[in-house]
């Protein structure tokens, strides 16, 4: 394991970095992946050098890189987004980048990891998210996790010809720690 940040039981999380541009660029630019994503545009080596960048310089932002323990393999990317430490928020993001990795229950397994670190660690009371009404394989994966449909934006989304619906789904402290329990 190189640098472990979180641990699980078949993956592990770490800070991402330079070394992992180019693959996430190949992901970030590949347009089923981005049907997923509220991204348009391509993106190139410089502009996601600034984001990844970006996203070290301030405690607003935890970006981590999602690693198969067995063959330490980097699949996609996870964390937070807008971390609010004031009001206890913050908005979880996932992305699972190698397709042949989809279906085997890493993203769940790196956002119970996120999400137990954000409350536990950071104090988060709340944790939110938003993901299209397109993605169904996603928001099965979220509600395994605890998160639940708190409303929808409807008709957000222009995607090849089709306006979708915006979903926001939550997870409470509270309901964290009962699912956690019982």
């Amino acid at each position: 394991m190189k640098n472990p940040f979180l641990i699980g039981e078949r993956i592990y999380l770490r800070p991402l970095d330079e070394e992992d541009l180019d693959r996430c660029l190949r992901w970030i630019n590949d347009p089923e992946l981005l049907r997923t994503l509220g991204r348009r545009f391509p993106m190139n080596r410089a502009l996601e050098l600034e984001w990844l960048i970006g996203q070290y310089k301030s405690e607003k932002h935890l970006s981590l890189a999602i690693v198969v323990k067995e063959g330490d393999r980097h699949i996609g990317n996870c964390g937070f987004n807008d971390i609010d430490y004031v009001n206890r928020k913050a908005v979880f993001g996932i992305l699972i980048g190698e397709k042949d990795q989809w279906g085997k229950g890493y993203g769940p397994e790196a956002a119970r990891l996120v999400v137990d670190y954000g409350f536990n660690q950071l104090g988060m009371h709340r944790i939110s998210l938003e993901v299209y009404s397109h993605n169904t394989r996603a928001q099965r994966a979220y509600e395994k996790v605890g998160f639940v449909l708190e409303g929808r934006m409807r008709e957000s989304l222009f995607r090849d010809g089709t306006y979708y619906d915006t979903l926001i789904m939550a997870v409470l402290e509270a309901e964290w720690r009962n699912k956690r329990s019982g």
